[in-house]
């Protein structure tokens, strides 16, 4: 299988990380996106959104990270997605998190300190203290997200809250999210995203 990446894409980390943890034979593909390969006809015909990451395995090719994650734990790690219809409605949930409140708030405000991009930093701090506190509350008294065990939601909130200080974003008000990173941070297999000097780690 082959992983169209950029190490600084949390999106692409998500699912590099994900198939360290669960053991997938990949390889990895840099997308330079400073340069704009991502936006040129070889990579858009692997995905017309033109973002990464992309996934070739074999004659099959996925984007978007989330359902990345969800192709690869349904084909190589069901162990990673509940199979109970209350637990896997609530890995949904989280995926939608990930893509909602997390991409709005972390996300977008380290994109503003790493990447320069044109994004307003006080509405996207405010979004990331509402996804955190959020997350907070959810993880009392919790090991994991959903369920005992790890799963893929744990693995799509990862990447883009522990990398929240480099966008000015202090994880220091939420214990139970910081411990919540530890224990990913601990489970065998675990690669991390590279750090950049920005923000609150510069």
């Amino acid at each position: 299988m082959r992983i169209h990446h950029h190490p600084l894409s949390g999106h692409a980390h998500r699912v590099v990380l994900f198939a360290n943890l669960a053991g997938i034979n990949h390889t990895l593909v840099d997308v330079d996106l400073l340069s704009g390969e991502h936006k040129k006809p070889p990579f858009l015909s692997l995905n017309p959104f033109g973002q990464v990451p992309v996934i070739e395995d074999g004659d099959t090719v996925i984007a978007d990270s989330n359902a990345i994650l969800v192709y690869l734990s349904r084909k190589y790690a069901p162990e990673w997605l509940p199979s109970e219809a209350a637990l896997e409605a609530q890995v949904q949930k989280f995926l939608s998190f990930a893509a909602g409140p997390i991409a709005n708030g972390p996300a977008a405000a380290r994109l503003i300190t790493v990447f320069g991009a044109d994004l307003d930093a006080s509405r996207a701090a405010a979004a990331a203290a509402q996804a955190l506190e959020r997350l907070e509350a959810h993880l009392e008294g919790r090991a994991w997200l959903v369920g005992e065990q790890p799963c893929i939601a744990d693995i799509a909130v990862y990447s883009y809250t522990a990398h929240a200080p480099e966008g000015n974003i202090s994880l220091e008000p939420y214990p139970n999210v910081r411990a919540h990173l530890k224990r990913i941070e601990d489970l065998p297999g675990f690669v991390g995203m590279p750090k950049t000097a920005a923000g609150l780690a510069a």
